[in-house]
C-alpha cells in the first residue's frame, strides 16, 4: 500500500529549505529522484521508497513559492517529520525544472495547474 505525506510548511534554515510533513515519519525512506505531478491536488509528488513500497510526498500548491526560490538558487530541500528526522530529497531541482517545462502551456495538466505553474514560477508561455 502506497503511503502519502502531505507538506504542510515550508522554513529555511541557513541555505536548506525544510519542508514539515502534516503526520508520519520519512525514517528509513529512500529518496527516488522522481517528481510527478498531481494536477487534480494542485500539487508535485515527489516519490520516496522503503522496503519496495512507494511513499508519496505531496508538496502542495502552498509552499510553492518556497521552492521555486530553492530551485532558483539551487538549494537543498528536504522533508522533514515532526521528530525533525529529515530525507534530502535529491535530484530536486533537475526533476522538478524538468516537470514545470513540460507543464508549460500542456492542457494534458488541466487548465488550473498550467496557468498556477506558470504563475509561481514564472514561465513565459
Amino acid at each position: 500500500m502506497k503511503q502519502k505525506l502531505t507538506i504542510v510548511n515550508a522554513e529555511w534554515i541557513g541555505k536548506e529549505l525544510i519542508l514539515g510533513i502534516e503526520s508520519g515519519t520519512v525514517s528509513g525512506l529512500t529518496a527516488m529522484q522522481q517528481i510527478l505531478a498531481d494536477s487534480d491536488n494542485l500539487s508535485f509528488i515527489y516519490i520516496a521508497e522503503k522496503n519496495d513500497d512507494y511513499t508519496y510526498i505531496s508538496l502542495p500548491e502552498t509552499v510553492w513559492p518556497e521552492l521555486k526560490k530553492a530551485l532558483d538558487g539551487h538549494m537543498r530541500v528536504y522533508a522533514s517529520d515532526i521528530n525533525q528526522v529529515r530525507l534530502e530529497l535529491a535530484g530536486f531541482h533537475e526533476e522538478l525544472g524538468d516537470l514545470i517545462e513540460n507543464i508549460r502551456g500542456n492542457s494534458n495538466y488541466g487548465n488550473e495547474m498550467v496557468e498556477k505553474v506558470e504563475n509561481v514560477f514564472q514561465l513565459n508561455v
